[in-house]
């Protein structure tokens, strides 16, 4: 899967059954359900997890909170937009 098809399936009324916990919390908020990708993201004790919940808290504006998440995940905070996050977080979920 790449990020295209993952973008296939936000049409749908849930995340693709199967899923791994990151891919469901990015569909989550691709779907613009910040509150239900935060919830996952937050129980994630990894280091995707982690950076899912640094991107979120970016996308909320929370800069902050933001860099704490990033170092948990040991990324630096990115100068990137969030749609290119986003799409470098599906494609990381992915392999």
């Amino acid at each position: 899967m790449d990020y295209h098809d993952f973008l296939q399936t936000l049409v749908g009324t849930n995340p693709p059954k199967g899923w791994s916990l990151p891919l469901q919390s990015l569909w989550y908020d691709a779907k613009g359900d910040w509150e239900a990708s935060h919830d996952i993201a937050q129980d994630l004790h990894t280091a995707m997890g982690s950076w899912i919940h640094a991107y979120l808290h970016r996308k909320e504006g929370d800069e902050w909170n933001a860099g704490y998440w990033y170092r948990q995940a040991g990324r630096p905070f990115p100068k990137h937009s969030l749609e290119e996050e986003l799409q470098e977080l599906v494609e990381h979920a992915t392999h």
